[in-house]
Formats: structure tokens, sequence, C-alpha cells
């Protein structure tokens, strides 16, 4: 036993005073400047993300609300049956397709009373809503004899600017009077939208027509050209692929570290950088000038853009070979494999989800491009029709979506804007497309390890 007894260990101060002791649960100031910036940097990150969020909507909004029009039409619905009398009696005047006006206007008052509407308009307003029917009407018969005598319904489409009213674009507020449309006009607009005669449609042939000229963007449509584009990436799939899988892995995996290899490496690099601009001019060049392939062909264009793809698939390409373990081909090597079958057998499946990401993305970002094909003459109004069979799709004059958008943006028409903004829609659909089935395939064919 001692009499010695027990006692807190306390510090003190200068003073002499006991200082207070530190829990390791109090939050000091330090620590609390730390946290406050963190939380600083979450905020600022969710701000980011938030005005990205915003732009994104008001963009895809913007593309929508605009482009939405492109996709419907209005026409003008007129029933009548044309006699075999009357079909003579118009082929044998000298002013044939008047005379067949005549005759849809006729028909079209008959049903405008029929309906019990009264409303007067003459040869001349009827131009200005569905413009001149009497040739559409004349090829008709002369197409469908059959049909003579029995009754025949016509959709015309009509004008732009009827179109318009209709779609809410033209008022009466804004319009003035022309050669194209009269606010007088517009009282028979509504009499015959009331009565079923005008109505608004689907567009089909905006789907699968072709480009109409710069009279008539009623009748454009962007289907020839998503066939041009069409085999232009198929130009490309099948040279950039092979190519760039084929070089990256030679310079991953068997190219010797030299200067040679250095300089290819770092000329790829700039190569991906390079404008696309200039791989048209080369493409002008090279394969227009010098090898005197068909000019605004898809085999040109696909061409070019194979150049302007191969930096992007090769660069894409040797990440995804990077990205495998080396005790992958280790492991290859260590049970008797040669080295063309590690690489083959063990290291390029595994990396095959970045390959195919990589070549994917690379022929969206080929898909969406524009300068290179203004350069090589794939415009817009090359692209009138279909191509007849496989090789004539390679090598005909032919269009690209980015450059039939183009054309039409650039034209005075208002309507010929919408269409633009349609195409956006097309365009954009094909390339969430073509990025869904990049994830698809990576998640398909991805491996652990």
């Amino acid at each position: 036993m001692t009499d010695t007894t027990l006692s807190p260990i306390t510090s003190e101060t200068p003073s002499g005073a006991p200082a207070k002791s530190k829990s390791l649960y109090a939050i000091d100031d330090l620590t609390r400047k730390r946290n406050a910036a963190e939380k600083r940097f979450k905020a600022y990150g969710i701000g980011a993300i938030a005005i990205g969020l915003f732009f994104l909507v008001v963009l895809a909004v913007s593309i929508i609300s605009e482009g939405i029009p492109a996709f419907t039409k209005t026409v003008v619905s007129v029933d009548f049956t044309l006699t075999q009398e009357q079909f003579d009696e118009a082929e044998g005047t000298l002013f044939k397709t008047k005379a067949y006006e005549g005759i849809f206007v006729n028909a079209l008052q008959g049903q405008l009373e029929a309906s019990g509407v009264s409303v007067p308009f003459d040869n001349a307003t009827i131009e200005r809503i569905v413009g001149k029917p009497g040739g559409t009407i004349r090829e008709f018969f002369q197409a469908n004899p059959d049909k003579l005598g029995e009754p025949v319904q016509f959709e015309l489409a009509a004008s732009s600017r009827v179109d318009g009213y209709m779609n809410g674009r033209v008022t009466r507020e804004n319009m003035t009077d022309s050669r194209f449309l009269m606010k007088a006009d517009l009282d028979l607009v509504d009499k015959l939208t009331e009565s079923g005669i005008i109505k608004t449609v689907f567009n089909w042939n905006f789907i699968t027509g072709a480009d109409s000229g710069v009279d008539n963007p009623g009748g454009a449509g962007i289907g020839a050209s998503v066939v041009g584009s069409f085999f232009m990436m198929l130009v490309v799939l099948f040279l950039a692929l092979p190519i760039g899988v084929a070089a990256s892995i030679y310079l991953e995996e068997f190219a010797p570290q030299n200067k040679l290899t250095d300089l290819i490496e770092v000329n790829i690099s700039n190569l991906a950088a390079v404008p696309s601009i200039v791989f048209g001019i080369l493409g002008l060049a090279v394969f227009i000038q010098f090898m005197h392939l068909p000019q605004s062909a898809p085999l040109v264009g696909g061409l070019v853009l194979t150049l302007m793809t191969l930096p992007t698939i090769i660069i894409s390409t040797r990440a995804s070979l990077k990205a495998v373990p080396p005790s992958i081909r280790d492991a290859a090597l260590g049970v008797g494999a040669s080295k063309m079958q590690a690489i083959f057998h063990h290291v390029l499946p595994l990396a095959m989800p970045g390959i195919l990401t990589g070549t994917i993305i690379g022929l969206a970002q080929a898909l969406g491009e524009t300068a290179p094909l203004l350069l090589i003459g794939m415009v817009g109004f090359v692209a009138r029709g279909y191509p007849d069979g496989v090789v004539s799709g390679f090598v005909d004059p032919n269009s690209a979506m980015p450059a039939q958008i183009y054309t039409w943006a650039a034209r005075a028409d208002y309507a010929f804007y919408e269409k633009a903004w349609g195409g956006i829609i097309v365009l954009l659909v094909f390339l969430l497309t073509m990025n869904i089935l990049a994830v698809i395939l990576r998640r398909r064919f991805e491996r652990r390890w």
C-alpha cells in the first residue's frame, strides 16, 4: 500500500492555467474549411451538369419544334370524275394544262356547293393555293386511261405559304399580298378547311422523296440523301475498320520502338485534329482530279471520309489494346502460344468492345460531316432520284444527309428551312441509333478478367 493518489494528467498553458483537451470527434477550423470546399465543389459540379442539361433540353425542343412541320404537309383533296369526252376535248385544245385546271376548278366548286359553302374564286386563286394542278391531272389520266369515267380522288400538295398558314407559321397579321398568296385567299382556305377539302396529313414523301428544286419545297424529301449516306458509310466501314485495326495492332504489338514509329504515331495524332475541309481538298485533288473518279459519287465521299475516320479508329483501337493487362499476353506466351496467337486469340477479343465502340463513334462523326462532301460536289440538288442498283449506288452522283440539310438551309423559302430542321431530326435518329448500337455491342462482347 502506498499513500500516493492518482490524479489526471493535465497540461498547463504558459500562464499556468490548465489547457482544454480536444476531442477526436470535434471539428476544427481546418476540417470545417475542407468540408466547405468539398461541398462547394459538389455544388459546382451539379450546377455544371444542370446547365448542360438545360441547354440540351433547349436544343432538343428547338430542333423538334422547328422540324416537326417538315413531317406534315397540307393537301387539297378533291373528288371528281373525268369522262372520255372531257378528256378528248382537253387533249384537243392548244393549252391542255389550262383545260385540266378548269375541270379541277369546276369540280372544286361543285364539292364546295355540295358542302353548303359558296365562296367565289377563280383560276388565279387556285394557282396561288395549290399551284398548277393541270399538269398533274393530265399525267395521271394519260398513265391510267382505265380511270376515265370513274370517280378519282386527287390529293394535291398546297403551296408552301398555305402550308405555313395551316401550321401557324404564316398569319393574317404578318403576311402581305404578293403573287404567291393574298390575304383574301385565306378566306377560301378557311372554308376549304371547314369542308374537309384542305387537310394536314403525314408527309411520307419527306422520308422517301428526293430534292425537288428551289421552287417546290412541298415536294422535297430526304430519302435519296439517306441512300447516299448509306452507301458512303458502307465504303467507310469496309475500308476504315480493317485498315485502322490492322495498323493499330502493328503499331501497338509488333512495330519496333524507333524514330520512324514515333514519327508515325505523332502524325496520326495530328491528323485526328486536322479540319475536315482539308480532307475534302485532298479528296478533290487526288480522287477526282488525279484518279478521275466520278464526281459527286458516294464512292469518292466514302474514300474521303475514310481518310478522316482512320486516325480516330487507330487511336481508339490502340487505347483498347493498351487496356488489356500484360498478364494476358504473358500467360498466352507462357503456355507455348506464338505472339501472333497471343494477340489474335487472347488480346484482340478482349479489346473488341473498345474497338467496336471507337469504330461506330468514328462512323457517326463521318456521317455528320458536310464540308468535305461539298468540296467533292455532293450537294443536295444532284440527288433527284434513287440509284438503279448497287453499283450505281456507289458511282452515280448522289448526295448525303448533311449536304442536303445545308442546301435546304441556304435557300430563301422558309419552308426549306423547316425541311432542314426535319433533316436534322432524321440525322440525329441515325446518330442515336449508331451510338445505341455501340453500347449494345460493347456490352455484348465485354469480358471480365
